[in-house]
């Protein structure tokens, strides 16, 4: 079974924190909830969560690891040093790293995790991002990286989440389940 670690920071966009775990719970994915800076971080729109670990604390190997827009979670997630030495062992390794929203030009961007890939993001939030190809596409796949546009792309983020991790039939039963087709 895969292994994620979604990480949660004050301010993240709820649409596209809760809809990632969902779905890999739904298809069997493990997937912890990692606070940063808060166990209880709390979303732009005033939903609490709570987290299964600090973020400082984590240990253990990950197959994968998402990051949820929103501002300025977006900005919170790119200031945690613990954020970003786990995006990097990710993908040092080769595993997944999928952002969605603000996350991926805001905190992969400043983590140099975006450098000679294609993505996408919030739309305006490209024109910061150098060495990198920017795509309007809702939801680009570039080889082990995912991203997103935002909250209205959260169910197809997390469809391609699924379909990169466990499989095609996997995603499309999800799909079916959910009302995604």
């Amino acid at each position: 079974m895969a292994r994620i670690v979604e990480f949660l920071a004050d301010g993240f966009e709820e649409v596209e924190a809760v809809t990632p775990i969902d779905y890999l719970r739904r298809a069997g994915v493990e997937v912890v909830v990692a606070g940063v800076g808060t166990m209880t971080p709390t979303g732009a729109h005033g939903l609490r969560i709570a987290a299964d670990v600090d973020a400082a604390s984590l240990s253990g190997e990950f197959d994968g690891v998402v990051l949820p827009g929103g501002m300025p979670g977006a900005s919170n997630l790119a200031g945690s040093k613990d954020v970003e030495r786990v995006c990097k062992e990710v993908s040092m390794k080769g595993g997944l790293v999928a952002a969605i929203c603000a996350a991926p030009a805001v905190a992969l961007d400043h983590f140099g995790l975006l450098t000679g890939r294609r993505f996408t993001c919030y739309p305006g939030f490209e024109k910061s991002v150098n060495d990198a190809e920017f795509s309007g596409e809702k939801v680009v796949v570039d080889g082990n990286l995912i991203t997103s546009r935002g909250p209205g792309t959260a169910a197809f983020f997390a469809s391609a989440i699924v379909r990169y991790l466990v499989g095609k039939k996997a995603s499309e039963s999800l799909e079916k389940d959910t009302l995604l087709v």
